[in-house]
């Protein structure tokens, strides 16, 4: 193994210009991998934390009424019907309690709670706004989607009587922390309530139209007694809330809808833009690959009389396969640790350069010590795979002809 390493490390060090230039161009391919996945990774995860910041992972909901035909066919007769789908009444789930320990303690699932929901119209000096009504146990429901770094004015509070709006609803209504605001539900039941606070949840629909109250303060107002519309879920990873809102939905007979559901749009974008960068990843890595290769095919022919020297003194073919193997895993590996730390600069210094009006980077970067043990792995086993060819021509030399040309 010493001969293999002091050989390869020889050839390597005489062919300065080839190594380096080779060296160069696994860096770049390394560089651009690391780039472009930092890039994709942090605008993936830009996407998602805008999309999921004020919606659930997962909704479950009480199951919709289907219309079945009674008429059963018999003596070979068929009966024709025409069954349409039954007008949904405003369905609740009055089990709360059993319910939220089912999926509370279902392997997953980070925390769950109980909400109701109905529409309604927000009035203030004549005027009139269809908003929705949501009331929620702030604290189990702050466990589900965070309301602290929304808030923009006044506190974070839903003591009984009082109320979170959106800053669209309250500019347009002319309202501030403190101010006096009168609900009144699609029943007619009326509430006024003071609002607590102003929250922009990033979204301008949601900032003209949400009105979060106090569980009992929604459930009085919707007339729904003791019962919530839904039970929000925040999962523990993501991309398994589909799985996951299909087991629960088994567990609690109940109707679950995961975020990848209610988002289809959203989902097919992340998966076009994974499959770009793959794509990209690919063939960058093909292209690496040939340079390793066309570089250690021209060293093998340059240095083919040496080699045929190594073989008359009785040097074994395997021991020429692996130092010119050798040559490419030195190549891959140290070509990849330029590459990464290169990559990684481009990608702070594009949060350096791409930022938001306020200042804030357009989007953070993703880089894990995972992309860069990976990237390292790779190229170094590109380089090794890329020498293949190569050292098997190499170790296939017939010395008496080496030696001649």
């Amino acid at each position: 193994m010493r001969f293999v390493w002091v050989v390869a490390w020889r050839l390597l060090r005489e062919g300065r210009f080839q190594s380096w230039l080779i060296v160069g161009g696994v860096a770049i391919g390394v560089a651009v991998i690391v780039y472009i996945t930092a890039i994709v990774n942090g605008l993936q995860a830009n996407i998602i934390e805008r999309t999921l910041s004020a919606q659930a992972h997962v909704v479950l909901r009480p199951s919709e009424r289907v219309n079945t035909r009674v008429l059963q066919d018999q003596d070979g007769v068929v009966t024709l019907a025409d069954v349409r789908k039954r007008t949904q009444r405003e369905e609740t789930i009055t089990d709360v309690a059993p319910v939220l320990q089912t999926v509370r303690a279902w392997p997953g699932v980070a925390a769950a709670a109980a909400v109701v929901s109905g529409p309604g119209v927000a009035q203030q000096g004549g005027v009139r706004k269809a908003v929705v009504l949501l009331g929620v146990a702030l604290d189990d429901y702050q466990a589900v989607i965070r309301l602290d770094d929304k808030r923009r004015a006044g506190a974070l509070s839903l003591q009984t009587g009082e109320a979170l709006i959106g800053t669209e609803l309250a500019a347009d209504l002319g309202l501030t922390p403190g101010s006096r605001l009168r609900l009144q539900s699609a029943t007619g039941e009326t509430l006024s309530v003071r609002v607590a606070g102003l929250m922009d949840y990033g979204i301008q629909d949601l900032n003209r139209r949400r009105v979060l109250l106090p569980l009992r303060d929604a459930q009085s107002l919707l007339g729904l007694g003791l019962g919530v519309t839904e039970i929000a879920v925040r999962v523990r990873d993501l991309f398994a809330a589909q799985r996951l809102a299909a087991d629960l939905q088994r567990a609690t007979a109940l109707q679950a809808d995961s975020w990848q559901a209610a988002n289809g749009q959203l989902v097919t974008a992340l998966r076009s833009q994974s499959a770009s960068s793959l794509m990209i990843r690919v063939f960058v890595t093909i292209a690496v690959a040939l340079g390793i290769a066309s570089v250690l095919v021209v060293s093998v022919v340059q240095r083919q009389r040496e080699i045929g020297i190594l073989r008359a003194m009785g040097t074994p073919r395997h021991r020429i396969l692996g130092v010119f193997l050798l040559q490419g895993g030195i190549v891959g590996l140290v070509g990849s640790l330029l590459g990464a730390g290169l990559g990684a600069a481009l990608a702070v210094g594009f949060t350096r350069i791409a930022r938001n009006a306020d200042g804030s980077p357009l989007f953070p970067m993703v880089l894990e010590v995972n992309l860069f043990v990976s990237t390292a792995v790779l190229a170094t086993a590109v380089g090794v795979l890329a020498a293949w060819l190569p050292a098997m021509r190499a170790a296939r030399l017939d010395p008496v002809e080496a030696i001649r040309g």
